[in-house]
């Protein structure tokens, strides 16, 4: 199955560059000249990569990262005129995976765009994940709770997706702290994060029927 890359950039030429050498790997492209297209494109077509450019007209860059990172964790690489580390940091700060500079090798983006598909388990065909009343949909990147489609702060999505994967299995707390964030982060931020959850989710936030505590370890969701 093909994997799709949406080419945000507003230069014309770049795009239909990118768009011949990519479809010639054997990839699906679709492309935005503009940052509010781009998120558009994005929620319509479910990429399984972003090629996002830092200085798109209307929207930032930037910003589209910030408003894609708030709902999916698909792979985003920045293009940008602009070399300085100020810029690298900032791609990088808002959710951005990679960084590359124009002008820039083909051959070097390309191997930098199977890397991370690689690395996302994007590169074999996903399916529907069940567990009780959520499904997690790895194509699409959405979780549904009793069939209805959830909009997710990022860090809340990835911990649900993770309990959702191991279902009915107690995760400690190491484990989703390294999944979830990138770098040490204070425990208690998990239970923040976990209490907001069960307000969104459960009856009884305080009386837990499907994200569960489990005593000095960590959580499980329970299906059962």
């Amino acid at each position: 199955m093909s994997k799709k890359i949406l080419i945000a950039d507003d230069e014309k030429p770049i795009v239909n560059s990118l768009k011949y050498c990519l479809e010639k790997e054997g990839y699906l492209t679709v492309s935005a000249l503009s940052g509010a297209e781009a998120i558009e494109v994005f929620e319509k077509e479910s990429p399984d990569l972003i090629l996002l450019d830092l200085m798109l007209p209307k929207i930032t860059g930037e910003n589209v990262c910030k408003l894609i990172r708030k709902t999916s964790d698909v792979p985003i690489i920045m293009l940008t005129a602009k070399a300085t580390e100020t810029n690298k940091i900032i791609g990088l700060s808002v959710g951005a995976d990679d960084y590359v500079t124009k002008p820039f090798s083909v051959r070097e983006l390309i191997a930098r765009i199977k890397a991370l598909l690689r690395r996302s388990g994007r590169q074999s065909v996903k399916s529907v994940i069940t567990a009780g009343p959520f499904e997690y949909d790895e194509n699409k990147h959405q979780i549904a709770f009793k069939n209805k489609s959830l909009s997710l702060p990022l860090k809340e999505y990835k911990l649900l997706k993770n309990l959702i994967i191991n279902s009915d299995k107690t995760l400690t707390r190491d484990y989703l702290l390294n999944k979830v964030w990138d770098s040490y982060t204070d425990p208690k931020t998990l239970d923040v994060h976990m209490s907001s959850l069960r307000k969104r989710l459960e009856k009884n936030p305080s009386k837990p029927k499907y994200l569960v505590t489990a005593r000095g370890i960590g959580y499980r969701l329970e299906t059962n």
